[in-house]
């Protein structure tokens, strides 16, 4: 009952749901259920774990590889202060019509077996939202949300880029909110939520691990060196050029300004260092000169 037009689904899935009704699998009471979707979102930045990204790549290679399909699933973690920790998640059995958007099919009764059977193993972990690996948003993906908002208030949705072309982190957060526009009927679109990658200790050393199984060991560590920092090189490029063509859309008319990102520029300016300085130009030399050096 995702949607009132259901697509037609594989055997699999639909002998899954039976079977899990059959068996009376515990599912979530509706009075566990959020009474209202309305009101701020408690979501001020999203961090990413380690393991997420590792079962959003894994859940894509079993299921959709090679494929213009996606994969969904669902988030678990807490939110404390704004910040919403994402540490678990599961995959969810998804199906979409290719031709038509808003035609869709999403398991929301393996979701509920499988949310209460990991509650038992961590009651901490709540539901915080879903997982796409769009890899851009989708115009059924609001649709999407709103069921999942039956068993989350404020739900995020994270879009997991498992073939990345550019630099940077591979995800990206939103949240639905309610856009009221002058003239216009009220609609429900997503907002875009600061996003990073964060690791506790444990799942630092795990990560450590498995770049060492991958990293090629024929490559010196200059050369390892020199490749990192012109990847963070290209990545700043990057970023400039983001900036630079907000600006000129903001001198042309064709944006708003946006008096916060005006100040953080300003930051920006006022952090930089004054290069006309003999001995600051002097100390940068000498130090990526010795960072580059071989050490003996």
């Amino acid at each position: 009952q995702a949607n009132q037009t259901l697509p037609p689904i594989s055997a699999h899935c639909a002998a899954r749901a039976v079977e899990q009704r059959l068996v009376g699998l515990p599912l979530i009471l509706p009075a566990l259920m959020p009474e209202s979707t309305s009101g701020p979102s408690p979501h001020t930045t999203v961090v990413v774990h380690p393991i997420v990204l590792l079962a959003a790549v894994d859940h894509y290679n079993r299921v959709a590889k090679n494929t213009k399909r996606r994969v969904v699933g669902m988030l678990l973690g807490e939110t404390h202060k704004g910040v919403t920790d994402v540490t678990n998640s599961y995959a969810v059995p998804f199906e979409e019509d290719e031709r038509d958007p808003n035609i869709w099919f999403l398991d929301h009764s393996f979701h509920e077996a499988m949310f209460a059977m990991l509650k038992k193993v961590n009651a901490r972990e709540k539901l915080v939202g879903w997982y796409s690996t769009g890899p851009k948003i989708r115009p059924g993906d609001l649709k999407i949300d709103q069921l999942v908002r039956r068993y989350c208030q404020h739900p995020v949705l994270v879009i997991v880029d498992v073939k990345p072309k550019e630099l940077g982190i591979p995800t990206e957060a939103y949240h639905g909110v309610e856009e009221i526009l002058e003239g216009k009927q009220q609609q429900w679109t997503f907002q875009h939520v600061p996003c990073e990658i964060g690791a506790t200790e444990s799942e630092e050393v795990g990560v450590e691990h498995l770049l060492r199984d991958v990293k090629d060991t024929t490559i010196s560590t200059l050369a390892n060196q020199v490749a990192q920092k012109l990847g963070s090189l290209k990545g700043l490029a990057a970023r400039l050029s983001e900036v630079d063509g907000y600006l000129q859309n903001v001198l042309s008319g064709r944006l708003p300004v946006n008096h916060r990102i005006i100040y953080q520029l300003q930051d920006v300016f006022n952090l930089l260092p004054n290069l006309n300085v003999q001995e600051l130009v002097q100390a940068f030399a000498i130090k990526t000169n010795d960072m580059c050096a071989p050490h003996r």
